[in-house]
């Protein structure tokens, strides 16, 4: 959501900002709704006074002695302006808000320039692994042949992209989340949640999956609640128009859910196994903060991502996306990308973003800070901490051995009682 103060004061700097998004906003035309509905403000409340003045005089009619239905008319006709122009006043109002909501946040002045990956920056990498002198198996190979991956059975009960982890699988899918959460709450401070998988319109609008993203969510009609695409939604949502204490903050949450998405248009090879699915396991970490803790705490949230990268022991790069690239209601994001060496590409397994006031706006999210401060908006960010999907690819094709089965990192040995051999047996 945006600020109709800012645009009022700079229309062409607010323009051009978007525009850095690909989005070219309509500014003029919100301007315009913005000059028409302060107009009608502004008449409305002169016939309040005038309703008023003509309430007093059927009362001094009436106290004298006279007839007072020349007043009483005078009353019924302002009423009658009065709601009609409340009407149209809600109607330019709504209008306003529907464009203003459907404009993508400002990017940040230091996200690159560009419209596509390509203009992608990456800021740096870790050490990757040593390559192995054996021949490498994608994960899919690897876990088809371990019999800890069911894809066709997925396909069978729900559809392509719904995968059954079997097994093995299915304790190293769980490992992996308890890990995770683990190190977020214990060493870096996170207070766990356990949030629902579905919200109400109102949440996905808070957050900015709404109107873009409609077409990419799982609607569940009947009640008219989303499957939510990432915890993210419900968690930033917790406090939705709440005003909070200034002195509390940063409020730092993490949780684990499953994750649905449409992910409409994708097809081929960037679909193979877990590459690209209807149903994933993510933790994610949301922190709101002071507008200005932001900067530093969207280092500091990457540094979280990072950490399970780490202690696993898998290679990874940091990418700054272009303004194109951004998701709509992120100012600022910072792509953690971990290698998977079978299939010889870098995956997506965390966004760290920072939508600064951008979904505190639409929520109302404030904080009061200061004794006696008037509350003004928080800062929001959240970041993968991490999918497990990608990261389950990165892992198998990495920890792979010649005789197609797959060592357990010692990070993760304590979860599945000391197992350091997946086998398939």
């Amino acid at each position: 959501m945006h600020d109709i103060r800012r645009l009022r004061r700079d229309p062409d700097e607010v323009r051009r900002a978007i525009l850095r998004k690909g989005f070219e906003a309509d500014v003029g035309h919100a301007l315009a709704l913005d000059a028409r509905w302060r107009e009608l403000t502004a008449r409305g409340d002169e016939l309040k006074a005038e309703l008023n003045t003509a309430s007093k005089a059927i009362g001094q009619a009436k106290k004298a002695g006279r007839d007072a239905e020349a007043e009483m008319a005078r009353a019924r006709a302002l009423r009658e302006q009065a709601s009609a122009l409340d009407d149209e006043k809600r109607q330019v109002k709504s209008e306003l808000d529907e464009l203003l909501l459907s404009w993508p946040a400002e990017p940040d002045p230091r996200a690159p320039d560009g419209l596509s990956e390509e203009q992608n920056v990456v800021l740096r990498e870790s050490e990757l692994p040593v390559t192995p002198d054996f021949e490498l198996h994608d994960h899919l190979a690897l876990a088809e042949a371990l019999g800890i991956l069911d894809m066709p059975r997925g396909a069978k009960i729900t559809g392509g992209g719904w995968p059954v982890y079997r097994g093995e699988g299915a304790r190293l899918e769980r490992a992996l989340v308890n890990f995770m959460l683990d190190i977020q709450t214990a060493d870096h401070g996170y207070t766990e949640l356990f949030v629902p998988f579905a919200v109400n319109r109102e949440s996905a609008l808070g957050t900015a999956q709404l109107p873009k993203l409609d077409d990419d969510m799982y609607l569940v009609e009947k009640d008219d609640l989303y499957l939510i695409p990432t915890s993210e939604v419900p968690i930033t949502n917790l406090h939705r128009g709440e005003i909070l204490d200034g002195g509390a903050l940063p409020l730092k949450y993490t949780a684990y859910s499953a994750c649905f998405r449409r992910e409409a248009g994708a097809y081929g090879a960037e679909t193979r196994g877990l590459l690209r699915v209807h149903q994933f396991n993510k933790v994610e970490l949301v922190q709101i903060v002071r507008p200005e803790q932001s900067e530093r705490v969207q280092e500091e949230i990457l540094a979280h991502a990072t950490a399970i990268l780490d202690r696993l022991k898998l290679g990874y790069r940091i990418v700054d996306l272009c303004c194109g690239e951004l998701s709509f209601g992120a100012a600022r994001c910072l792509d953690v990308e971990v290698w998977a060496p079978g299939t010889k590409a870098w995956l997506e397994t965390s966004s760290v973003s920072n939508f600064r006031e951008f979904q505190a706006r639409r929520m109302m999210l404030r904080a009061r800070i200061g004794d006696g401060g008037r509350p003004e908006l928080v800062h929001t960010l959240n970041g993968s901490g991490l999918a497990t999907s990608r990261l389950m690819v990165a892992l198998l094709e990495t920890y792979q051995t010649p005789e197609g089965r797959v060592r357990v990192p010692a990070a993760l040995q304590p979860y599945l009682g000391g197992l350091d051999m997946i086998t398939g047996a």
